[in-house]
């Protein structure tokens, strides 16, 4: 099915432009009546930031990811995916000279991470390009601290206390965001359009609702289960494990 379109007087989907970019595609294979499409933009946002997700391999094969819905939203030639473990130079020349430009940020939380917001009100340079890591939390963490082209550029964060709506997927914490998200909300700073952020809500608003109806179930954060006795796993035994289940319940961030 199309990338763009609306739903018609008669109820049938009128295409109006060309077919989805391969990562966004899974979206489109489904039955009409829990297509995606429809809550899709008619056009691509207009942007002019670059966005670069850098995925892990193990996200490829997950269902009801958030990518590819960032993906159908976005021009083909403002976000781009790069899929791996370990980046260098020789194996990805792009994202190396990206990584080198001092108009690049990358998100990833932490004690160094400037408050994005604050950022960019005194940084002398306006940033054109953001990286976000796309994985879960400790996939994410070795990918940032084992490739060394990610210190580059400025770290940033998000301030926000928002709960992710993406609840069709166990988050670690109850501010824990999802790749769409962190995205949605970095796009709108920078872009300095809150439109950017409710667009692309969107679809991954539409995707949780169709899920739940269909007998999907809201999946509270872990650390929401610990905290009141409903984590259904026994505890680990392996002191590393067993010390973030801990910190977890006890609100200190890891």
């Amino acid at each position: 099915m199309p990338l763009q379109g609306v739903l018609g007087p008669d109820g049938d989907y009128k295409s109006q432009q060309a077919p989805l970019p391969s990562a966004a595609r899974e979206y489109s294979d489904r039955p009409q009546k829990v297509c995606l499409c429809p809550f899709l933009p008619v056009h691509p946002l207009h942007v002019s930031t670059h966005l670069y997700i850098v995925q892990h391999p193990a996200e490829e094969s997950k269902v009801l990811r958030t990518v590819p819905l960032l993906a159908a939203c976005l021009p083909q030639d403002k976000c781009k995916v790069k899929i791996g473990r370990r980046f260098t130079e020789e194996r990805d020349p792009e994202l190396s000279t990206v990584c080198r430009k001092s108009d690049t940020l990358i998100l990833y939380p932490g004690a160094e991470a400037a408050n994005l917001e604050e950022f960019i009100l005194d940084s002398p340079v306006y940033p054109s390009t953001i990286i976000i890591i796309d994985g879960t939390w400790s996939q994410a963490k070795d990918i940032f601290y084992k490739n060394s082209l990610f210190r580059l550029p400025k770290q940033v964060q998000l301030k926000t206390s928002i709960s992710s709506q993406y609840v069709i997927r166990t988050q670690p914490t109850n501010t824990c965001l999802s790749t769409l998200e962190c995205a949605a909300i970095a796009l709108s700073i920078l872009e300095k359009n809150n439109y950017i952020q409710e667009t692309l809500l969107r679809p991954l608003q539409a995707l949780c609702s169709f899920q739940l109806q269909h007998g999907a179930q809201i999946r509270l954060s872990k650390e929401h289960l610990l905290k009141n006795g409903l984590y259904p796993k026994p505890m680990p035994k392996n002191k590393r494990k067993l010390r973030k289940m801990e910190l977890l319940m006890n609100s200190v961030k890891i």
